[in-house]
């Protein structure tokens, strides 16, 4: 099918985002993406146009959502006051097509224990073994095979050398103690979603390895909060050039996480050009 999209919306900016680590470029704006145990295949025809290989109902009934097109991030980027923040415009001008991913807060949990410590393509490794390890089997509509990303069940079920040969390494008993807080209830992530931020960043730092950087990773990309604020070694260096004097977090509130990954974008590419 084809859709048009008329805001905001750039498939090699939301992959290189570092929110997502199962979207594979096949070709030129193609991308194969793995959600859960969703695939979708999608292409950039130019001109607001985009090819999927998906049913209507499919597109309504999960993909929409999953690009967050409900939401306008046109009038979030128009809110940014240039003279005011000109390097906020300016990195929200140059990285606009960026959208926050309404992605599974399980498969989200997981996937940012896992970051830890790990540059992209070894988290995108990581990711896949434990799906092929654990997770089904399935086809897309080519025909070729992929594999769902399992459920807590199916990670907890796994050997202490079954998490090891995902190549997990010390992250293995966290991804088994947050495996089984999911099935023993201990944590209810889909209730996070509706919790204040405190609340769930509590709750996520509760779990066996998880400290608040990955608990706000999974608050933004998991439980679309879009007004966390993930701060790594990028970020610190981000607030303490651009915003000595504090960041305004109250005055782009309920947008932060959004702003958050313009920076962040626009501050790596800058310094991987230089």
């Amino acid at each position: 099918m084809i859709v048009s999209i008329s805001d905001d919306f750039n498939l090699d900016r939301i992959a290189d985002s570092g929110q997502c680590f199962r979207w594979n470029k096949t070709g030129s704006g193609s991308y194969r993406i793995i959600a859960g145990e969703a695939c979708l295949n999608i292409t950039d025809l130019q001109g607001n146009q985009y090819e999927l290989d998906c049913t209507e109902a499919a597109f309504d009934g999960f993909w929409r959502d999953y690009f967050d097109l409900q939401e306008n991030y046109q009038r979030i980027r128009d809110q940014i006051d240039p003279g005011q923040d000109p390097f906020l415009w300016q990195a929200a001008e140059h990285e606009k097509g960026i959208r926050i991913l309404r992605q599974d807060p399980w498969e989200m949990l997981i996937t940012f224990i896992i970051s830890q410590n790990k540059n992209i393509p070894a988290i995108r490794r990581s990711v896949e073994l434990l799906a092929q390890t654990c997770g089904r089997k399935l086809l897309d509509s080519r025909g070729l095979e992929y594999y769902g990303f399992p459920d807590a069940a199916a990670v907890a079920a796994l050997s202490e050398q079954e998490l090891s040969d995902c190549k997990l390494g010390y992250r293995c008993r966290y991804i088994h103690a947050a495996a089984e807080a999911v099935l023993a209830g201990s944590i209810d992530l889909e209730e996070l979603t509706q919790a204040d931020e405190k609340t769930t960043i509590q709750a996520l730092t509760g779990l066996l390895g998880v400290g608040v950087k990955v608990a706000n990773c999974v608050s933004l990309f998991g439980l679309h909060h879009i007004d966390a604020f993930p701060i790594d070694v990028w970020m610190k260096r981000i607030l303490s050039e651009q915003y000595p004097d504090g960041y305004p977090f109250e005055r782009y509130s309920p947008y932060n996480g959004i702003y958050q990954q313009y920076m962040f974008a626009w501050y790596r590419h800058k310094e991987a050009s230089r």
